[in-house]
């Protein structure tokens, strides 16, 4: 699979999340298609595409912080492991000019997504409700729980 459509699966019934979710689909899709395309656009779309990523898992990190989630958690863990994988091909394709390891994170990326979106960030978006967060304030309605360490999961049994 080449493309990811956006569906209403994909929301998560958070505004400003899902618009990140929606514009990330949408850069996704640009650069996928200029690469099976051949275009010269493919640098310039995956630079744009990787931008948003940094700033997007950015904007959860924080989220995260504010709310209470350990830093070592396995969202987080996802998001640096993605951004590294991401980089590793920018710097081979320019290095090598060779867009074959892009070839093949195309359709990681669009295979990955949806299943991070529905477990890690529906998890993240249910957690900041629970505690009243406001993104626009960075404030909590609740207060935190002082007496843990913070979320160190992702609420998978497979993550610890």
């Amino acid at each position: 699979m080449s493309s990811l459509p956006w569906t209403e699966a994909l929301a998560l019934q958070h505004a400003q999340l899902d618009q990140t979710h929606q514009e990330f689909v949408a850069l996704l899709n640009t650069w996928g298609e200029a690469l099976l395309a051949g275009s010269d656009t493919v640098i310039p779309l995956y630079l744009d595409l990787l931008g948003h990523t940094e700033a997007h898992f950015g904007m959860e990190e924080g989220w995260m912080a504010a709310t209470g989630f350990a830093p070592e958690n396995c969202h987080s863990k996802q998001h640096a492991m993605v951004l590294d994988v991401m980089r590793q091909v920018l710097v081979h394709a320019q290095a090598h000019h060779d867009l074959e390891p892009m070839r093949n994170l195309l359709p990681e990326l669009v295979n990955w997504f949806p299943a991070h979106a529905e477990m890690m960030d529906a998890a993240l978006v249910y957690h900041m409700g629970q505690v009243g967060f406001d993104p626009a304030t960075g404030q909590c309605a609740q207060p935190l729980a002082t007496e843990t360490s913070g979320i160190s999961s992702c609420g998978s049994n497979s993550c610890g």
